[in-house]
């Protein structure tokens, strides 16, 4: 396997791959602009995993300079149990560490229990402190 930092080259086979996983939500600001954007203010983060040249794996990660924050953290299934995702994450959380940023947060849907479970088999702490709001200017409630 092989773990490389994503392009935007990598755009239709990361597409592919999240809205192939269950519990993933694909929406309008995952538009080729919005991760062109994403990949230019976070560089090196983002990173795809590989096996025998088929895309395995994809994590954008990013920071806002003093939090790190995980999205889209997706391992195709037949690809699950051999530590891609764990890998992916341990390394994005170093290239974090390398630019001082040591907390770092992500969003998982109430429903997807896999990725509930991941995350805390991985030693993730749970928040029930807090409660998310979005606000979308945009006319696309998808976004």
């Amino acid at each position: 396997m092989d773990i490389r930092p994503m392009t935007l080259s990598d755009y239709d086979a990361v597409m592919a791959l999240m809205s192939g996983v269950p519990g993933v939500a694909v929406r309008a600001a995952d538009s080729p602009p919005a991760i062109g954007r994403y990949l230019e203010r976070n560089p090196g983060l983002s990173l795809v995993a590989e096996d025998g040249g088929a895309l395995v794996g994809c994590v954008f990660c990013g920071h806002d300079g003093r939090r790190g924050y995980l999205h889209h953290v997706v391992v195709a299934p037949a690809a699950r149990g051999q530590g891609v995702g764990a890998a992916m994450v341990a390394r994005a959380l170093d290239g974090l560490a390398a630019l001082g940023i040591y907390k770092t947060h992500l969003d998982v849907f109430t429903s997807n229990e896999l990725a509930i479970a991941f995350w805390q088999h991985t030693g993730w702490q749970r928040r029930d402190d807090i409660v998310r709001f979005s606000f979308n200017r945009s006319d696309d409630a998808d976004i």
